[in-house]
């Protein structure tokens, strides 16, 4: 199976094109504010559920030719989409051109999403492109509750890094 290579900021170009608002979470946004955890081979994002958020996020979709990730085909399978649609989902595993991402609606510790996250998340630059980030402390609680166990191997060095980087 050939995945194509992740290219984040081309994602995350076509999500900030159309207006979307969302957050980075997961290893990625961990990464992009300096956890010294493995890389990651996709982008997870939480985008706000408004209605007009959503309208816009489909537009980007159907922008970045996004598909629903499968293993065979590696290009995934075509799906249509729209705010209504997209506003009862949970998560989509996705793929396109510009590599595999996630759509997480409701993250692991974040019952509300995108407004549970905002709040303490901060903006990292990917190249040309910028984003708001889950703060790691964030990334962490998510990984702690998820407990899969990629996330808890990973969870150490974010407690390290968290412990590191908060001030009192």
């Amino acid at each position: 199976m050939n995945r194509p290579e992740l290219n984040a900021e081309d994602i995350l170009a076509a999500l900030n094109r159309h207006g979307v608002e969302y957050v980075v979470i997961g290893a990625f946004a961990a990464i992009a504010q300096g956890a010294p955890i493995d890389a990651t081979y996709d982008i997870d994002v939480t985008p706000r559920r408004s209605p007009q958020n959503l309208t816009r996020l489909s537009k980007a979709l159907s922008d970045l030719g996004a598909r629903i990730r499968v293993d065979v085909p590696a290009e995934g399978l075509e799906f249509s989409h729209d705010a209504k649609s997209l506003g009862a989902m949970e998560m989509l595993n996705l793929t396109c051109p510009a590599g595999d991402f996630d759509l997480v609606f409701t993250p692991s510790a974040a019952p509300h999403g995108y407004e549970d996250l905002e709040p303490a998340s901060v903006m990292i630059g990917i190249g040309e492109q910028t984003a708001r980030a889950a703060s790691v402390a964030d990334v962490l609680r998510s990984k702690e509750e998820a407990g899969r166990d990629k996330d808890i191997r990973s969870l150490p060095l974010l407690r390290r890094f968290v412990r590191e980087h908060t001030s009192d």
